[in-house]
């Protein structure tokens, strides 16, 4: 896959829309769903798989696997849910399972999936593994409510996981990204915060959270985050950078001011959520500097995007440090 180059305009423009969006939606399903959306993503052997967040018609999401082997088209999708919620031996998950971001960790041989465990108690991180995508056990809550957005680091620091997430709490001036560490996946403390949603009118005041996991490249940790602007016609979500320290993650060495992606085709800007582009997952090929960002649009299907990885760096390392 090759980039087309970018048009020349006042603003930077990174990413270009698969021209088949959106790639997969509920008309796809094997079986009855309302909306698919919110992808986590990786790259297993030749093929793309994409951990599909499905919502049905009481309102209450599962998670469904679908295969490609270009990650456009002809999806192979799993004909009953992959990974369902389990109320009864897990009560986090009564009302559902949401958004999962995929990171392979080489010294487990494991997919931990971080993902959303949704009940009367509140929306809390959970987390799971596999190898293989078809069978998966559950490494339990591991962060209470209200708590989402969350991913793994792909290796350890010192002799310790990170994680980021995004807790909220009732009086809280904002909700921020946060850091987190763990001997085990299932002990967390030494809680940071990582990047401070600012305020005023900024297209991230207020509300911000991880998109897909954090991506490891030679000049830092690559994130790619959402910012939630309140306007007088609903929530407007978009996207933006920042670059962590390579060994010390806690250290945010450069992040955007300006958002780089928005909600702007019908399929993004009409949904059961309004003006939303959510990505879960992305996968970079390395021969060819293309990284395959896959979105969630306006909470009602799966898009794909594309940018180069040294465009996006570049830009980055322009960026200011972030202010305190």
């Amino acid at each position: 896959m090759t980039l087309k180059p970018r048009p020349a305009n006042l603003y930077e423009e990174f990413f270009e829309r698969c021209p088949h969006n959106p790639i997969l939606t509920a008309r796809d399903w094997p079986y009855p769903a309302h909306s698919v959306f919110n992808a986590g993503a990786c790259q297993l052997g030749d093929e793309t798989v994409l951990l599909v967040r499905v919502e049905d018609r009481r309102g209450h999401s599962h998670l469904t696997v679908a295969r490609s082997r270009d990650g456009v088209s002809n999806w192979r999708i799993d004909p009953r849910p992959s990974f369902a919620p389990d109320p009864l031996t897990f009560s986090e998950e009564a009302w559902g399972i949401e958004d999962p971001r995929v990171t392979w960790v080489p010294e487990r041989g494991d997919w931990i999936i971080a993902y959303t465990a949704f009940s009367p108690s509140g929306p809390m991180v959970s987390l799971a593994r596999t190898t293989d995508f078809v069978s998966f056990s559950r490494l339990g809550p591991v962060m209470p409510p209200e708590d989402k957005d969350a991913a793994v680091f792909p290796r350890r620091f010192g002799n310790r996981y990170a994680m980021i997430h995004r807790p909220v709490s009732s009086g809280s001036s904002g909700a921020h990204i946060w850091l987190s560490f763990s001997p085990d996946l299932t002990h967390w403390g030494d809680h940071h915060i990582l990047l401070h949603a600012r305020r005023g009118a900024w297209w991230d005041a207020n509300k911000i959270g991880l998109s897909p996991p954090p991506l490891e490249t030679p000049d830092g940790w690559l994130l790619l985050y959402h910012g939630v602007r309140h306007t007088a016609g609903g929530c407007l979500y978009r996207l933006g950078l920042a670059l962590l320290d390579l060994d010390d993650p806690r250290q945010v060495l450069h992040r955007s001011d300006e958002w780089i992606f928005a909600p702007e085709l019908p399929y993004e800007r009409q949904g059961d959520v309004n003006g939303v582009v959510f990505p879960c997952g992305w996968i970079l090929d390395p021969a060819t500097d293309v990284l395959r960002i896959y979105y969630g649009g306006a909470d009602s299907c799966v898009a794909l995007a594309t940018a180069s990885l040294s465009d996006l760096l570049a830009y980055l390392k322009s960026c200011p440090a972030p202010r305190p």
